[in-house]
């Protein structure tokens, strides 16, 4: 049975994963009501956990001091649940796919110089719906890899449940013809979950980012 984490964790989680949200989003993440989640991330503020930004764009950020807190909290949570062998062998397998992922992702933006022509890749304009629909095509076979992982995840930790129906939503709308769903940032992309759920392996199994080329 999928183990629910403590509210705590989830919260500094959703801002480690995120990097820069606003109350509604974490509260959305998390499960919680608006009204707890400020609750909690006013009281992370005071002890340094977080911090909240305003001006043009207004948010909480993780704190390095929270990074720390939430990186214990994240450890203790595997240990104590004894799951840490399962969340390493979906890391593995998330692992093997991530160099396929990366690659596509830089065919669906850059395509090879044209035919008898010499030089590096040229920006990929569109144009060509044969050599973009291999690409999406490439992108179909990719989840068909990632949702085992992701149910695997699932039955773990529930904090996990989401990147599954996340990847299938961003790819129903990639197959109904709205490619920025595929890798644009700013929204919830294939490519945005998919950089979400590496920072959730990195974090939970307390691997240094800057140790492993992404």
């Amino acid at each position: 049975m999928s183990k629910i984490s403590e509210s705590d964790l989830l919260v500094l989680q959703a801002l480690r994963v995120k990097g820069f949200v606003d109350t509604e989003a974490v509260a959305e993440t998390v499960g919680l009501s608006q009204e707890d989640s400020l609750n909690m991330l006013n009281q992370f503020a005071e002890e340094g956990m977080v911090s909240y930004r305003e001006g043009r764009m207004v948010g909480w950020m993780i704190t390095p001091a929270g990074r720390s807190f939430g990186e214990q909290l994240l450890a203790n949570e595997v240990d104590n649940l004894g799951i840490r062998p399962e969340i390493e062998t979906a890391y593995k397998e998330f692992s093997q796919l991530n160099d396929d992922f990366k690659e596509l992702c830089t065919d669906w933006q850059l395509k090879p110089p044209s035919a008898g022509s010499e030089g590096e890749q040229v920006l990929n304009d569109h144009s060509d719906p044969d050599y973009d629909k291999g690409v999406i095509d490439r992108l179909v076979e990719l989840d068909k890899q990632t949702q085992p992982m992701c149910a695997n995840l699932t039955e773990q930790l529930e904090r996990f449940s989401s990147y599954g129906s996340r990847f299938t939503y961003a790819l129903e709308m990639v197959l109904k013809g709205d490619t920025d769903w595929i890798a644009k940032p700013m929204m919830e992309s294939y490519h945005t979950v998919w950089f979400e759920l590496h920072e959730n392996f990195f974090s939970t199994l307390g691997i240094d980012r800057a140790s492993e080329s992404t």
